[in-house]
């Protein structure tokens, strides 16, 4: 991995318990210890009234119908209303705990660019960019690299539904150089430009981004995704619903449908051995959108979340300020979130294109040269406390008991990326043997 080396080397000089059988109509459901509404902070009267007025309406609601809802309803939703990023947020996301994370995505992405032979346009898109600080450690790499990347015309495209993070993000990104767009029905609802030059452009949907070569990017962006949750029961697969609770009015509770859904019927792989699934049919889609654009277009995805190779239960779980809490009790207020199922993810993809990992966090980062990088930063770095914050964001990012083996890092890629290249012909001698580029961080960096 002589190439990732240089890279590298010019950049840094830088969470079941069962439920209950069906009994009767509607049976309660116990799934997890943060899946029953409680006392746990003042409820949201808009988002809880809303939620009520639609199951009195047409009944109890499925679980991605209520994490859609509470995370991006056009009005009251989480992500919607909030900065829910940061010390002051509810969670904090690894790009905000060193930017050696993100510079390591910056070089995973020109790598990519290379090993698909320097496409003269490079469209680097992120799905659900936070505060805009994983791009903006991306393009810093970028403008380090300019003698590498010079040649191809970079554009950055960012898929964001909330307006108060994008506003974050332009400011993040192009400080006072961008504009919103003056329709709603323009696909591109802000445009702006960095310092260095890089054009910045803002969607609501993943189809909207012009088709060209593009690397995509999303970290922790399908966790939010909204999920179905699924029961074994001894009439089958049951789905697990969001109904109110009938003791108080002003409470939720879960519950296990009496009979088949349509998604019960349809998601649930046949053959599958655990008693509770969850499934992310949105995921599902946004993969199989990727996959083809990269078949067609060419190109690589990388994924970076929360998440498991099929093999855990009920992740789903809230959390607000920096803590968990009950997804069930004050909806809107909290973030929610569940692991992804890289398995699904896969299975989604299809054989279109070629899948790696999930290797962890841990792994990834380490074969991208985390070590090697932190020892120039120790190294130049004298002030103790600093110090101290280096190791301290080290430890968190790769400590197996931390984030080190929670988080998991997959690919997309075209599959002639990984086919072997074309052997010479007859006489026709070649000054170079064409090697094939081993794909960064799921192949282990050699200093």
């Amino acid at each position: 991995m002589r190439f990732c080396r240089q890279l590298l080397c010019r950049t840094f000089s830088h969470r079941v318990t069962s439920c209950l059988p069906v009994t009767g109509r509607w049976s309660p459901a116990q799934c997890g210890s943060f899946c029953c509404s409680s006392e746990d902070g003042k409820p949201q009267p808009s988002m809880l009234k809303h939620l009520s007025s639609k199951i009195r309406a047409t009944g109890p609601i499925s679980v991605s119908e209520y994490m859609r809802e509470v995370l991006t309803n056009p009005v009251t939703g989480y992500y919607v209303r909030r900065n829910m990023l940061g010390a002051d947020g509810d969670f904090i996301t690894s790009p905000e705990i060193s930017q050696v994370f993100g510079e390591l995505f910056g070089v995973w992405v020109v790598s990519e660019w290379m090993g698909a032979g320097r496409p003269k346009r490079l469209q680097l898109v992120e799905l659900g960019p936070g505060k805009g600080s994983l791009a903006a450690d991306i393009l810093r790499v970028f403008t380090q690299l300019r003698s590498v990347v010079g040649g191809a015309s970079v554009s950055v495209h960012l898929v964001e539904v909330s307006p108060t993070l994008s506003r974050v993000q332009a400011q993040t990104l192009t400080g006072n150089r961008s504009q919103e767009a003056s329709s709603e029905d323009d696909p591109v609802y802000r445009r702006g430009e960095t310092a260095a030059g890089f054009p910045v452009s803002w969607y609501r949907r993943l189809e909207d981004v012009p088709a060209a070569f593009s690397i995509f990017v999303a970290h922790e962006f399908f966790d939010a995704l909204p999920v179905h949750k699924f029961q074994r029961t001894e009439k089958g697969w049951r789905e697990v619903l969001v109904d109110i609770d009938p003791a108080d009015p002003d409470r939720l509770r879960f519950v296990v449908a009496p009979t088949p859904t349509l998604a019960s019927s349809t998601l649930v792989q046949a053959g599958e051995r655990r008693d509770h699934v969850e499934v992310c049919a949105e995921g599902g889609v946004v993969v199989q959108q990727l996959a083809r654009r990269i078949q067609e277009e060419g190109g690589a995805a990388l994924i970076a979340d929360y998440g498991h190779d099929g093999t855990k239960t009920d992740t789903f779980r809230g959390f607000k300020g920096h803590r968990l809490h009950d997804v069930l009790a004050a909806p809107g207020s909290a973030d929610l979130t569940a692991d992804v199922d890289f398995s699904f993810l896969r299975r989604m993809a299809g054989g279109g294109v070629a899948c790696l990992g999930p290797v962890t966090q841990r792994t990834f980062l380490k074969n991208m040269g985390i070590d090697a990088r932190m020892q120039v930063l120790l190294r130049s770095c004298s002030d103790p406390s600093t110090r101290q914050q280096l190791l301290g964001s080290y430890d968190l990012l790769t400590n197996p008991s931390r984030m080190g083996e929670r988080f998991h890092f997959f690919s997309l890629l075209h599959p002639r990326r990984l086919a072997a290249p074309p052997t010479p012909q007859g006489l026709k001698l070649e000054k170079k043997n064409p090697v094939q580029l081993p794909v960064a961080g799921f192949t282990e960096l050699r200093f």
